[in-house]
Formats: C-alpha cells, structure tokens, sequence
C-alpha cells in the first residue's frame, strides 16, 4: 500500500489485476479485519452513481478472491475475501498489511515514556516500509485523497524521527533524507524547520539559514505569505547564535490594572488568552491550515465547528498562542457561553461591554446602545492588529457585532453549529482524532505507569470506544488514572457495554452526556423531539423517507430537520443523502426523554414504511411472486418511487441492513405482524442474492416470534423458509426437520400451499441424498396439490424438480419435456428465476447429448441475464455449465476461470453444493492437464463436503475422480478402491447414470476391471 499496491505470498508476487481492480483491493485492505459496505465501496471506486457499478464490484470481488488463493494453494485453503451483511470483509491480520505496520509503529513512538533511541528506532522502521508514492497508478478521487493525507502522514513521522534522532545525539543521520524531502516538499515547513534545526546544530550555520531563505522565498511567491511561527522563531535565534532555540516567551497577563487617563495613562494592551491547553494531542493539518488564515492584508475570520467534545476552544486557543506574537496590539478572548451548563448566552451587547473594557475604555464612556458599542469597538480596533477570540458561539447574529471592520486584525470563532452567514475567511468543521492521535493523547493523560506493556490493541479499542472523541477520551484516562486498581482491560470491559457507556464516561463535574445536554438545548421543542426520535431508529443510517416515517412530518420538513441537526453537529452525513450519529451521540439521543406512546407510535410508523416499501420494492424486482407474498396495508408516510426493477433492487441492497434491523426491533418488541410479513416479503431477495445467513436469522426471528403467539400458519412459513435456506447450505438432516414439522403441522390444519412446499422441500433432500425414487413420489404429489389449488409457483418448481430426476436418471427427453413445461409457465407469470433455471437445465440436456454449441449458448444467456438481475443460484448454474462444457472441449484455461469464479461465489454465498461442483470441476480440470497430484487435492476436497452433506451420487463422482487421478499415478490399489466404493454407491442407489458423463455403473465397471487387471499382472 505505501507504493504501488502489491500483494505477496512468500517471496511470490500476486498479480491484482487493472488499476480498478486494486482499487477495491485497496480499499478493503484498509479496512482488513473490520467489514467494508458494499455502498462505501461503490462509492470510493466510482464516486457517481453507475447503473453497473454493483456488478461489475462483484466481478472484482469474485477475480481477487481467486488472486488470493493462487495456483499451488493447498484445495480448500481459506480464502480472506468473505461476504458478510452489507458488504465484504477481508478477514485477514492487520499486520499483514504495510499501512497498518506503519501506523502501529508511529503509535508505540510516540508514547510519551518512549526513550528517544527507542522511538528512532520505530519511526525508523515506520519509514522503512515506505517504497515509492502510496496508492501509486490507482484512479479517483478517493485514492488521490487518501494518498495525500498518507503522505502528509509520512511528513509527520519523518519529522518525528528526526526529533529523535537529534534527541539521541546523532542528528547528522538526518540531514540526508531531510534534504531530499525538502526538496521534493519545498512548502512543507515541519521539515525545513527540521533541517534547518540540525544543520545549525551541527555548525553548518551557512546551510541553516540558506534552507530558511529559501522556505521564505517559495512561501511568499507560491502562496504568498510568511513563513509560520516556529520556522521565524527558529530563523531568530540562529542569527542571535543561540545554540538551541528556546521556547517563546508570551508576556504575563497583568493581575490588575488601573483605570486609564483619558490622555496621559499608556496604553492597555490586553493579553486574556487563557493558559495553552496541557497535553494538546495532534491536529497538525488543523493548525497549520488555521496558522496561515492572516496574511495581514484583510480581516481575517477562522471558523472552528464541530460537535461537542471535540475540542474547538482547544484547537483555537493553542493556535491563538501560536500566533500571538504576529498581534502586538494584544489578545482579546471572548467566552460566549453559547453552550455552558447554567448559563446562558452572552448577548452582543455585554460581550462587546466586556471586550471595550479591555481596551481600556473607561465604563463611563461606554456606550449603551447595541449599534453604538460596535461602531466605537470597530473604531477603537481601526488601527490595531489583535488577535480576538470568541469561543462558544452560539449563534452568528451574536458573533457579527464583535468583528473589527478594518484590516489587520484576526478573529478565532469557535461553535457547535456552523456559522456560514459569517462569511469566514477559512471554515474548518473539527472531525474525531485519527486513532493513533485518540491513543497519544489517552497514554499522555491516563500516564505511562498505568500502560506499561499494555498491548497496543487495546489501547486503539478504548479509544475507538469512546468514539474518538477527545472529552471522552480525557474522561476515560482521568477515571483510570484514579483508579489505580484498574486495569486498561477492565476499563474496556466497561466500555463494551453499549447500553451503559455514557453513565462510564463522567468524572467529577465531566461528562458527555451533560456535554450534548447542552447541544441540544438550542434546539427548538420540535427539533429536539427528531433528536431523540431519530436516537430509535434500529439500523445503521436513514434516508429522508425513514426520518419522514419516525418524526411523520412531510418529505420536505424531515430534509430541513435533519440539515438543522446536521449543522449543529448532532448528525453525520457519512454519504450524501444518507444520515447517521456518531457512537456517542445515539446513544444520547436513545436516551432522551419520551413519552411512551410517542416512541411506539414512532417505531410503529417506521416498521409500517420499511414494510410497504419493502413489498413495493420486491412487487417491481419479482413480479412473478406477487401474489405468494403475504399483502401488507399501505405506510401513512411518503414512499420512494420504485417503479423500475433497478431502483427496487438498489433500495433493497441499500436498505438491506436496516431492514434486518428492523426486524429484529419488531422481534424484540412484539410487533408480530412486521416481523411475519418482513420475513415472507424479503426470503426471495435473500435468497436470490445468497444472502443465506441473513435469511436464517430473519426466519428464526419469525419462528420464535409464531411459537410465542402460538400462530401455526406464522410457523409454517417460518420453518419453510428455515428449510429452503438449509437445504441451500447444504444441511440436509437440518432442513429435512424443518419440512417434515411443515408437513404435519399443514396436513393438521388445512395449510394446502404448506403441505405443497413441504412435499417439494422434502423431495429436494431425497434427490440430493441419492433417493430418487422417493424424491420423484414427493414431487408428483406436490405436482397434484399445485395444480389442485393453482399455485403456479409450486407447478413450475414441482416440473423442474421431476425433470432433474429424469435428468439424472439417464432419461434427458423426458427431462427436456418438463424443462419446456417450466420455461412456458414461467414465462406466463414473468418469473425470471424459473425461466432462467429452465434454460440452464435444457443447457445441460443438450451437454449431455454432446450438442455443446448450443449448451454454451444457452449457458452464457443465463448467465448474461442472472448478472444483470442479481439471480445469484441461476449465475452459479450458469459457471458450473460452462465450466465443464470449456474442459471437455479442451479449453482449459477459460474453464479454470469459471470454475474459480464458480468457487469464489459458492463460498461466498455459502451453497455448498455448487461448492461441491467446483472442486470436482478443477479436479477434474487438473486431471485434464496432467495434475494427478493436484486433481487429488481437489477431488478429496470435493469428497469431504459431499460426505458431510449426505449427498452419495456426488460422493461415487468424487471416488471416480480420486480413482482416475491415482491411476494416472500408477497408484493402483488406491485407484482400484475408489472405483469399488463409487460402484458400491450407485449399486446400492438403484441407478447406473450420475450427473456426469464420465461416472456411469457401466463406465466404472470397466475401468475397474482394467487397474484389477494391472494389479493382477504386477
């Protein structure tokens, strides 16, 4: 990552691929370890909406996985890249990854215990992993920021190892590098400061101040201003021949004063700065950016926003002290009580009684008009250069009487809210700290005894804990430092503990609950109810729609009320259009005060919105389904437009975590009839995108919530679609129970459509364990019941399954017969799904028929259509076709890239069976390629998950391929082994056809006698 991107295994280089490609790769390493949105991804790699976006991220996705498991890799090695809910997760060790050595390594640096050799020594191997410009040749907007702000990273490492090495006594190590960064860097003054620091230290004077003459020159041409503080403060003390530059030296505030003459006392000069803040942590871009705001030409306004706890008077009064020397005239500093607990706003009129006073007007000459006051402060300012700041703003008509109307002088606001009717010159909205900042400034404050050996792991939990948030951080470190019997890891314990972590961060008068008490106070009664409204929203974000259903205001007025709590930092906008709360904040927000009736009424309106929108979404995606779908009543609030299948798909994707949210809140909290119709809305969605784990969870939740209400038609559909997932994972004794409950309770009750998808689900088992006797009797009463109480669905998935057992019974005429019953019907009632899977099953007629053209065309039609539509099981078809009709025709490397695409999505998707298809495939393959050693890797692995699926015929395919791959290794009792037990298998079965062309009783008897023969002669 800190070059171009690589990735290596051993000594081997992966190739990743096109730029695009390792963008994602890129992305993803990130965050390694932690899950990565599907959305956040698309938004990083396109940054605009794209139509195609979301496939061709699969097609990524599916490629690197492949990337990841190289040839060589021992069959079935785990591959890192995993599909989780709401995105992928690269499940590897951060520490496999460059960047993250980088950042740990800066971390343990900057310990304030670190001895300074120590530290050389880390920020040197920091640097050391550094090769070329980050992110190299990788596209976007995304890639170019992060590449900046990783530089600016490597910037501040450098500078921090040159201060150690200089603190060990052996600066001359630095000067070399130092050069050639300044050099490529010219405008970067940390590092000319630096330089400039060990050439003088070391008598090379001349040199020292040649860099400053430089820095000067390139600053005052390029951005036309004047070197910062330290680097004149620097430039100053060579030229008095101080060895080393002391600190600067601010003047004393006068304890008192006397009141002024009117012509004959000196003048004031004010210096109400209050004292820097101790242990001031990071914030190195922020300072410099607010450091050049005055280039002395014009008033100048720097506007610090940000939530609360963030550390805006902070930022603003350590930049203050920074800069107070430019500001002869003296340092004016305003607390504006906007936010402060029993106080209330000062009012223009008091705050500029106050600063007037200070600059040494006497009370009596004070005006007492508002407009007055301002116009003598604006003259009293008109030929002066102060430094004023106002902190604590809590609105901008309470700051604008306050600004000096001329020149020179420069104002520092600080507000929870922005302030953008000021018309500041420079406008920084104050983020979090970077974690490795958070954990500095815990380390600084909680004191180095207390974490002592403590793992660095931990520290960086603590501080993501609290959110990154500096109060609570200091909170956090100031609780553990009085405890001296806690430990680091007992404090994170405590954190965990979600419900209760804003009651864990309070100390003394401190805490950060009382904090955003005081964010909210602002607000109208309106605006503070959202507040606390949008606090019981269940998912990780909402939309104006969402925030329309819970506050059940129009469309129009939730977008306003949610800019409203955006700009006073009580909401993020994480992407645009999509809103959410820091950790900290829902959690204050949860807690605020509502009545009952109020917050039941709110989640009752939203669970009503996800659930009408959500069929509306599945209505437009799978409209052939329509009337199997359990009818839900119409939301009371406004609705997206979901006319097209493009825009229902991407709402449900989107929306995908807050609907399983919202499930689980309706479980919780016995709103029986949301979580039954979300769950029966939502399995064919589920289950097309292989969202396998998601959809059990969601039926489990419906299950439990039916055997508490005792509803048996709620626990048919729930055990029914248990089972369908089940059996789709390969968990046939499972998903076997759960039909065979749906059966009995069905028949007991008259549930005919219940009876119907029992008998077709318990078919599914039979035919998958290698009973299609039994299978094809489950079927044809299925079949009968279907057509009796005209369910089309379960005619058309009754013909398809009667259709493979004829399949795979060596009869494929009458197999094509029923795959043109289920192509008609489907087509009738427009279920894409079903004619998709019709295709891909006359595709394997005419395989097995040796008419290979036209199984590849029907094959790349499905699989065409299914990428298009998002049908995942008709993609996995599709592969598995093309990938064995690309092997017997002796294209081998086109098959090898289906069969790893069919691998990658199997795994990801968790169907095990198709899984099974694609190790048996690339052995095979490998086979094919003269691999024996290989084939038998991968047949073994095909061999142990069809055994642990129950699935005899594939377990006979698997031994005939163990077979052949051994007997091309003249290992013939191994071989003659496996052909006995597949023939053993398929004896006892009653058939004498597989799936597979190569594995017939016929066939294997054959080869079997052949290797008897050879063992015989030998």
């Amino acid at each position: 990552m800190l070059g171009p991107v690589e990735a290596r295994a051993g000594d081997q280089a992966i190739p990743l691929g096109r730029p695009q490609q390792r963008l994602v790769l890129a992305i993803l390493l990130v965050e390694a370890g932690r899950l990565t949105s599907t959305q956040m991804l698309i938004d990083r790699v396109w940054e605009t909406a794209s139509a195609g976006a979301r496939r061709t991220l699969h097609v990524h996705i599916t490629r690197l996985r492949r990337l990841l498991t190289p040839a060589g890799t021992t069959a079935g090695a785990t591959v890192p890249l995993v599909r989780r809910s709401g995105g992928y997760l690269l499940d590897i060790d951060p520490a496999q990854v460059d960047l993250h050595q980088f950042r740990r390594l800066v971390v343990q640096a900057r310990a304030p215990d670190s001895p300074d050799q120590d530290r050389a020594a880390r920020l040197c191997e920091a640097i050391g992993l550094w090769h070329g410009e980050p992110l190299a040749g990788l596209p976007g907007q995304w890639a170019a920021r992060t590449r900046a702000a990783w530089q600016q990273e490597y910037l501040d490492a450098v500078v921090l190892w040159a201060r150690a090495e200089n603190g060990v006594g052996d600066p001359a190590t630095v000067i070399g590098p130092l050069t050639e960064l300044v050099a490529q860097h010219p405008l970067v003054e940390p590092l000319a400061v630096e330089l400039t620091r060990v050439l003088h230290s070391i008598g090379r004077t001349a040199e020292a101040l040649d860099v400053y003459t430089r820095t000067r020159r390139l600053l005052a041409d390029e951005l036309g201003i004047d070197p910062g503080h330290d680097l004149q403060q620097l430039y100053q003390a060579i030229l008095r021949g101080d060895a080393f530059p002391p600190p600067p030296v601010r003047a004393a505030a006068p304890t008192s004063a006397a009141p002024p003459a009117a012509t004959t006392a000196p003048r004031s000069v004010p210096r109400q700065l209050p004292a820097p803040p101790r242990m001031f942590t990071g914030r190195i871009r922020e300072v410099a950016a607010l450091d050049r705001v005055h280039d002395g030409s014009a008033m100048a306004i720097g506007a610090i926003d940000g939530m609360a706890g963030i550390g805006k008077t902070a930022l603003a009064v350590h930049v203050a002290h920074r800069i107070a020397e430019r500001y002869p005239d003296g340092q004016l500093f305003v607390d504006l009580h906007g936010y402060t607990c029993g106080v209330e706003p000062v009012d223009s009129g008091a705050a500029l009684d106050h600063a007037l006073r200070a600059l040494g007007i006497p009370a009596a000459q004070i005006p007492a008009g508002l407009e007055e006051r301002a116009a003598l402060y604006r003259t009293r300012l008109a030929d002066k250069r102060m430094l004023i700041v106002l902190d604590n703003a809590a609105a901008e008509t309470q700051v604008q009487p306050l600004l000096p109307g001329a020149p020179g002088s420069m104002v520092l606001v600080t507000s929870r809210h922005r302030l953008p009717g000021l018309d500041p010159t420079y406008t920084l909205s104050l983020d979090t700290l970077p974690v490795s900042d958070a954990v500095t400034l815990f380390t600084r404050i909680a004191g180095p005894d207390q974490l002592s050996e403590q793992p660095p792991d931990l520290l960086i939990e603590l501080v993501q804990r609290c959110g990154q948030l500096p109060l609570a951080i200091r909170i956090a470190a100031a609780r553990l430092r009085s405890h001296p019997t806690w430990s680091l890891s007992h404090l994170v314990e405590r954190l965990r503990d979600q419900q209760h972590r804003l009651t864990e961060l309070e100390v003394g008068q401190r805490s950060v609950t009382a904090t955003l008490d005081l964010s909210i106070r602002h607000l109208d009664v309106d605006q503070q109810q959202a507040y606390r409204l949008l606090g019981r929203h269940p998912g990780p974000d909402l939309d104006r729609y969402a925030a329309a259903a819970l506050l059940n205001v129009t469309l129009r007025l939730a977008g306003r009320t949610l800019d409203r709590l955006l700009d006073a930092h009580l909401l993020q906008e994480p992407t645009p259009g999509r809103y959410g709360f820091h950790d900290l904040t829902r959690a204050h927000a949860a807690t605020g005060s509502l009545t009952e009736y109020t917050a039941q009424a709110a989640i009752s309106r939203l669970l009503d919105y996800y659930r009408h929108v959500a069929a509306l979404a599945m209505n437009a995606a799978y409209p052939a389904e329509r009337e199997h779908r359990p009818p839900v009543p119409a939301a009371r609030t406004p609705c997206p437009d979901l006319s097209t299948a493009a825009a229902a798909l991407q709402w449900l994707d989107t929306e995908h975590g807050n609907l399983l949210a919202a499930v689980r809140h309706a479980g919780q909290h016995h709103h029986a009839d949301h979580v039954r119709h979300l769950s029966g809305i939502l399995h064919r969605h589920m289950r097309t995108r292989g969202r396998y784990h998601d959809a059990e969870t969601l039926h489990q939740q419906t299950l439990a919530t039916a055997l508490a209400t005792g509803s048996r038609a709620d626990e048919v559909d729930a055990l029914t679609g248990l089972g369908d997932i089940r059996r789709l994972q390969g968990r046939h004794a499972e998903a076997a129970d759960d039909f065979s409950e749906v059966l009995r309770i069905a028949r007991a009750t008259g549930h005919h459509a219940g009876e119907l998808t029992a008998l077709t689900g318990l078919g599914h088992i039979h035919r998958l364990q290698g009973r299609p006797r039994q299978a094809a009797e489950h079927y044809e009463q299925a079949l009968g019941i279907a057509r009796a109480i005209g369910h089309r669905l379960g005619e058309l998935t009754a013909l398809g399954s009667l259709g493979d057992i004829h399949r795979r019974q060596g009869q494929p005429e009458q197999a094509a017969e029923h795959y043109r019953q289920v192509l008609r019907i489907a087509k009738a009632t427009g279920h894409r799904a079903g004619e998709l899977d019709a295709l891909a099953a006359l595709g394997d007629i005419h395989r097995l028929q040796g008419r290979y053209t036209l199984a590849v065309e029907h094959y790349e039609h499905v699989l065409r259509i299914a990428r298009a539509a998002g049908q995942r099981r008709s993609e996995l078809n599709a592969l598995t076709g093309l990938g064995d009709i690309h092997r017997r025709r002796g294209c081998h490397q086109q098959a090898d890239a289906y069969y790893q695409e069919l691998l990658a999505l199997a795994r990801d998707s968790g169907d095990r069976n198709f899984e099974f298809e694609a190790w048996h495939g690339l052995g095979r393959l490998r086979h094919a390629t003269g691999q024996p050693d290989a084939a038998i890797a991968y047949h073994g692995r095909a061999l142990a998950l069809c055994r642990e699926l129950g699935q005899p015929a594939d377990q006979a395919r698997a031994h005939d391929g163990l077979a052949s791959a051994h007997s091309a290794l003249n290992l013939h009792e191994q071989a003659r082994r496996h052909w006995e037990d597949a023939l053993a298998i398929l004896t006892r079965l009653g058939v004498d056809h597989t799936d597979e062309e190569e594995t017939t009783v016929p066939a294997i008897r054959g080869r079997l006698g052949q290797v008897r023969s050879i063992i015989k002669a030998s």
